[in-house]
């Protein structure tokens, strides 16, 4: 992908540990790259049509600066999110924030942090069956997308599915959501989990009834396992109450692992299940 270099932009801050550092402030440099798309800009010369480096860096200024971190790793990372949440058509940053005078007691050149940010595209499917369930769906996805560095891109249509798993209980109404969001995997876990909770979602039972349950079922096109996360979803393959909805909103999306689009995995679960009846 193309993108924007910004290189030793000066700003005069007041991060650091110790107390002089944030009264009396210092020097920082920071050098930023913007992953974004310039052909329209460079095929038609509009501004426009670009991101203008020249905001971009007043924008890395005010947000050095209005705020004070002991950290250049928290100043980094309130830089980059500003920057990603500003300009939708940059889709990912690397920033570099220098300290040229680190009080190490030491001579060297300067001490820095480099990140990089990106979105993340991801696809969760969430159910529930107990309670008011289609109130509490669409109040989790309300919740999801009010969180300042994830956005709820599109929602799957709700329908009503048999419980799975051999626990008897009431129907499920499932659905799947796309969500753009800046946080990692474990984040964007503990962030669900979290959400879960706040509804009322009891660990009790596996595959027993929840008032709300949100499972990740697709981070970009990342193949994570870890004792804590397992993406793609495991089973989804399995699934109706999974495919059913998610090939409506990405049908054409390739599972990581079988090389199927979700369209081609849902009417395979549909022939298999047909010649079970």
């Amino acid at each position: 992908m193309d993108h924007i270099h910004i290189e030793n932009l000066k700003v005069f801050a007041r991060h650091g540990v110790y107390e002089e550092e944030n009264r009396l402030g210092q020097l920082f440099i920071v050098s930023a790259d913007l992953y974004t798309s310039t052909r329209a800009a460079g095929m038609t010369d509009d501004l426009a049509l670009s991101v203008n480096y020249g905001d971009v860096c007043h924008l890395i200024a005010a947000k050095m600066t209005e705020r004070v971190f002991g950290l250049i790793e928290a100043a980094a990372e309130y830089t980059a999110a500003a920057i990603l949440m500003q300009y939708p058509s940059v889709k990912a940053v690397d920033l570099t924030v220098k300290k040229p005078w680190a009080p190490i007691g030491l001579l060297l050149d300067y001490a820095s942090v480099q990140i990089h940010r990106a979105r993340h595209q991801v696809y969760i499917g969430i159910g529930s069956n107990m309670g008011d369930s289609e109130n509490i769906i669409r109040a989790a996805i309300d919740e999801i997308n009010s969180l300042p560095d994830t956005a709820v891109t599109a929602c799957s249509k709700l329908i009503v599915t048999k419980p799975y798993g051999g626990i008897e209980q009431n129907d499920f109404l499932n659905g799947c959501v796309e969500l753009e969001t800046f946080k990692s995997p474990d984040e964007l876990l503990d962030t669900l989990m979290m959400i879960e909770k706040a509804f009322g979602r009891e660990r009790i039972i596996r595959w027993g009834p929840r008032t709300l349950d949100l499972d990740m079922l697709l981070y970009d096109d990342e193949i994570i396992g870890t004792p804590k996360l397992c993406v793609p979803h495991p089973d989804m393959q399995n699934r109706r109450f999974v495919l059913e909805p998610l090939s409506e909103i990405a049908g054409y999306k390739r599972h990581p692992v079988f090389h199927k689009t979700i369209a081609q995995m849902y009417a395979e679960l549909m022939e298999k299940e047909g010649k079970h009846d």
